[in-house]
């Protein structure tokens, strides 16, 4: 049945995705209101991305020494908000992932010890087979030879 085939965990963690963005969300409208929020975990990376794109922009166009001036303040706010919403959503996505492996990697785990122990348990059924086959050959042979060592009876 294909409904038993899907696996649950995949589904939670879709849904753990698609919760991810709401509270992002939320975060973001957060980082809007608290002037805490705004100035001290917003405004520093925005200004940083801000500094590291024109310079690469700059860079990009063949100008060298020209100076960035800063973002203004209601900008590096808005972009530090989406900086912050954009790294929690890949975050987020990334423990899926990160979670989803480590999942598959013990089943896989679980499935090669069970081969292993599979295949332990057929090596000493098959290495008791070897020995008494060995043993009923033996006795055979004993049986064959005490045959042998009996006088064949004469006709009179």
């Amino acid at each position: 049945m294909v409904v038993g085939a899907f696996p649950i965990a995949k589904l939670l963690y879709l849904g753990v995705r698609q919760m991810s963005k709401p509270l992002a969300n939320r975060i973001k409208a957060g980082a809007r209101r608290s002037e805490f929020f705004r100035n001290y975990i917003c405004l520093p990376p925005a200004q940083l991305y801000h500094w590291i794109e024109m310079r690469a922009k700059m860079r990009v166009m063949g100008f060298r020494g020209s100076t960035i001036k800063p973002l203004n303040e209601d900008a590096a706010a808005e972009l530090g908000a989406e900086l912050l919403g954009e790294s929690i959503i890949f975050l987020v996505g990334g423990g899926c992932m990160v979670l989803e492996y480590s999942r598959q990697a013990s089943n896989s785990r679980r499935k090669e010890e069970e081969l292993n122990e599979t295949i332990t348990s057929l090596q000493t059924q098959l290495a008791e087979l070897t020995l008494t086959t060995e043993t009923l050959d033996a006795r055979l042979k004993e049986v064959n030879r005490l045959l042998l060592s009996f006088p064949v009876p004469t006709k009179k």
